[in-house]
C-alpha cells in the first residue's frame, strides 16, 4: 500500500463478520464521545449493505437520546420511497432504538434539492462537530455520498450540503459536502465485493483527483472495511 495516504485496511472473510466488527467498532467509538463530550454524532450512508450491519448497531447498548443521526446523502424521493435513504435509516435502525436518537434527514419539501440548501444548512447546524463518525459506502466508479466522478466538487463553500445529479439515475440527489464528511473524527468506508477492492487497489496506485473517493483519502485519515 502507498505510504503517501493514511488508510487503514481492514479485511474480512464475508460480509457477516464484517456487519459484526463494524456495528462493535461504532458503538465503541459512539460510546466514549458521548462519554467525554455527552453527545456524538453519526453519520449513515444508504445501499444495501447498511441493512446488514444497522440491526446489530442497534442491539449495541448506548444512550441512544444523547446521539445525532443523519445521512451521507439522499435521493430527492418521498420518505416513503423504497428509495428513500431514510425509510432505509428508520426501517433497520432508528425503529429500534429507545430513547431515540436525534434524526435530521436530508429531504425537504422543496421541489428540487439545489432549492433546499439554505433550509438544510440550518437543520444540520444542529450536528454537534467535527462529527463524531462517518460511515461511506463507495461506488463501482468511485463516488462517495452523493459526490460522482465529473461533479463540481466545491471545497471552499460554507454549505454543509450539496445537490448532486448521478450520471445515470432516475431522481437528483442531496449530498452532504466533502469539507462537511472530512469535518469528523473518524471516517469509515464500507468496501463489499472483488470489484470495488480491486478498484480501491488501482485508486491507491494511481490515483486519479476526479474520483472522489480518491479526493477523500488524500484528505483525511480513513479506515476501509473490506470484503468480497
Amino acid at each position: 500500500m502507498s505510504t503517501d495516504y493514511l488508510i487503514k485496511r481492514h479485511p474480512f472473510k464475508d460480509l457477516a463478520s464484517l456487519s459484526a466488527e463494524l456495528a462493535q467498532s461504532v458503538a465503541a467509538t459512539l460510546r466514549d464521545t458521548i462519554e467525554q463530550h455527552g453527545h456524538a454524532s453519526l453519520v449513515i450512508p444508504g445501499g444495501r449493505t447498511p441493512t446488514v450491519y444497522l440491526p446489530q448497531l442497534a442491539k449495541m447498548a448506548l444512550p441512544w437520546q444523547q446521539l445525532f443521526v443523519t445521512l451521507s446523502d439522499e435521493r430527492w424521493v418521498e420518505p416513503t420511497s423504497d428509495q428513500s435513504n431514510a425509510r432505509l435509516v428508520r426501517e433497520y435502525f432508528l425503529q429500534h432504538l429507545q430513547p431515540a436518537p436525534r434524526f435530521i434527514p436530508l429531504k425537504t419539501k422543496h421541489a428540487q434539492p439545489d432549492e433546499a440548501i439554505a433550509e438544510l444548512n440550518t437543520q444540520l447546524s444542529a450536528l454537534p462537530l467535527p462529527l463524531s463518525l462517518v460511515i461511506l459506502g463507495m461506488g463501482a466508479d468511485g463516488h462517495i455520498a452523493s459526490l460522482f466522478p465529473g461533479m463540481t466538487i466545491d471545497t471552499t463553500s460554507t454549505n454543509l450540503c450539496q445537490a448532486a445529479t448521478p450520471p445515470a439515475a432516475p431522481s437528483p440527489r442531496i449530498s452532504l459536502s466533502l469539507p462537511t464528511l472530512l469535518n469528523s473524527q473518524r471516517i469509515i468506508v464500507v468496501i463489499t465485493g472483488q470489484e470495488k477492492r480491486r478498484l480501491v487497489d488501482q485508486l491507491i496506485q494511481a490515483p486519479d483527483p476526479a474520483i472522489p473517493f480518491v479526493r477523500l483519502m488524500q484528505s483525511k485519515s480513513i479506515e476501509l472495511f473490506e470484503t468480497d
